[in-house]
């Protein structure tokens, strides 16, 4: 038996969402501050730069998680690679090197509790079958998943929407039934999402971070001759088309970078960057 205090029921902890076997937390403040960087940290926790966990119950569901994402966890906690065969590694390893993804993604099982690593990114749950049954990421998007998703991979339409299109040639693509815990470059609040039926999606710049599988992606000129394309200043843009949905952000906030901390040691670190 055990008992978690000062954790979910500290002042300064909110839980910000809960889908499947997943809550996200968020710390209001950070307390862990010095004199020297108090000012910053005040301020950062004022513009919503505030760190956050995945807290997974996994009595609800087995989870896979990024490699080296895990911070604590406490009771019955089970853990594998998720390795089936020289074969099955074989995969992984390809996937891996292709969608920025680990290659080895640990599956937890039990009933206890799984708390994975703070990150200033922002979490969001997305429940794959609301998705029509799959979703296909952006690089370096996927934390963590119910271990009943499969992962696959998807290869761009033609070789143009990978070089034009600032994408990799193969994405990550989640199938089946269950919740995902992603890390975006933006909120929630500020996410955009567009819902296709026979219809066409053109975006000037890497903006989309999630996808359904159904649509077509690919890369095409904004005017219908070079020229046109020329005089409109867009040039090239991606284009999504058929019937599905696609989630994008705002602006192109650099979904692939690498986030500015996760070690849970303070603000020390990332306020230079930001202010």
């Amino acid at each position: 038996m055990y008992q978690i205090g000062n954790f979910l029921q500290n002042d300064d902890v909110a839980v910000i969402a809960q889908k499947g076997a997943f809550s996200v937390i968020e710390w209001k403040r950070d307390l862990s501050v010095s004199q020297t960087n108090a000012q910053a940290a005040w301020f950062a926790a004022e513009m919503n730069v505030r760190r956050r966990q995945v807290v997974c119950n996994l009595a609800t569901s087995p989870v896979t998680v990024q490699a080296g994402a895990m911070q604590w966890s406490v009771g019955d906690v089970g853990a594998t690679t998720g390795v089936k065969g020289v074969g099955d590694f074989l995969g992984k390893a390809l996937r891996s090197a292709v969608t920025k993804e680990s290659a080895i993604k640990p599956e937890y099982v039990g009933s206890g509790v799984l708390v994975l690593e703070p990150t200033y990114r922002y979490i969001l749950l997305a429940d794959v079958a609301e998705w029509g049954g799959g979703i296909v990421l952006d690089d370096g998007l996927f934390l963590a998943g119910h271990s009943s998703l499969k992962h696959q991979l998807v290869a761009r339409n033609n070789f143009s929407s990978a070089i034009a299109g600032g994408e990799g040639l193969f994405n990550l693509s989640l199938v089946g039934s269950g919740v995902a815990a992603l890390e975006s470059p933006c909120p929630q609040e500020e996410l955009i999402v567009i819902d296709l039926q026979d219809d066409v999606l053109r975006i000037d710049g890497n903006m989309a971070l999630a996808w359904s599988p159904s649509l077509q992606f690919t890369v095409e000129r904004s005017g219908k001759t070079l020229i046109g394309s020329a005089a409109s200043g867009e040039g090239l843009v991606n284009v999504y088309r058929g019937t599905g949905r696609v989630m994008m952000a705002p602006t192109i906030y650099g979904a692939t970078s690498t986030p500015a901390t996760s070690d849970g040691g303070g603000l020390g670190g990332m306020l230079p960057d930001i202010l």
